[in-house]
């Protein structure tokens, strides 16, 4: 006897909120919340790229030591300055993973039907999004500065886009490391080694041009020299 179609067993696919790409946002939209719940943590952030622009660019200005072509040194020094933010910001990304593996969050969420891939990629979008906060504050003291820029929405879409992928690559890196060192303490000092050589040894602060062979060569090398 054939059953009714109403009681027949029929596969029903997922639906978009239990593929990867909801729970990827749902991660990111957490990581947000922290941000949102102390929102004084995005304004400390625009006193380093104000700091570099308004004292050390303004004094490298008006040295005239460093060459750059038909732009100013503040236009040169403008987007190294966000580069050089985003990386800071993302670099440290792997000790909110430590931290939550210390407290035991991180082994909850990896019981749950969120597969690792979703964890992952929800904190480097999130990353990404705090990378434009920082865009901003450096184009809003670009702009109280003066410095000549490009204000089309396609430049600025274009930077956005760029620090996203960025501040994605650089948190995605930092919880590589986070996974391998295993220690918040450990985990600061090996950051801290490895930003400030990033960021020296890249074309952030002077063009390639005027670097000797060696450091030419590093900074080839350099992911944050693409930036």
């Amino acid at each position: 006897m054939r059953r009714p179609s109403h009681l027949t067993a029929r596969a029903r696919p997922a639906g978009w909120a239990d593929t990867a790409l909801a729970k990827s946002l749902a991660i990111a939209q957490g990581e947000l919340e922290q941000i949102r719940h102390d929102p004084y943590d995005i304004l400390t952030r625009a006193v380093q790229p104000f700091l570099w622009l308004a004292v050390f660019g303004q004094a490298m200005s008006r040295l005239g030591a460093v060459p750059t072509g038909p732009y100013t040194y503040l236009q040169f020094l403008a987007p190294g300055i966000l580069a050089q933010s985003v990386v800071f910001i993302a670099i440290f990304h792997g000790i909110a993973v430590i931290w939550e593996r210390d407290l035991g969050i991180l082994q909850k969420m990896l019981v749950t039907p969120t597969p690792p891939f979703s964890i992952i990629a929800g904190k480097m979008g999130a990353a990404g999004l705090l990378g434009i906060a920082q865009a901003v504050i450096v184009l809003v003291v670009s702009l109280v500065m003066e410095i000549p820029m490009h204000h089309t929405p396609v430049a600025i879409l274009g930077a956005f886009v760029t620090v996203i992928l960025g501040a994605g690559f650089f948190a995605g890196f930092s919880m590589i490391m986070a996974a391998l060192v295993r220690s918040r303490e450990r985990f600061r000092g090996i950051g801290q080694v490895l930003t400030m050589p990033l960021f020296f040894a890249s074309n952030a602060l002077y063009p390639l041009s005027i670097m000797p062979r060696w450091l030419k060569d590093i900074t080839v090398a350099n992911p944050l020299s693409y930036l």
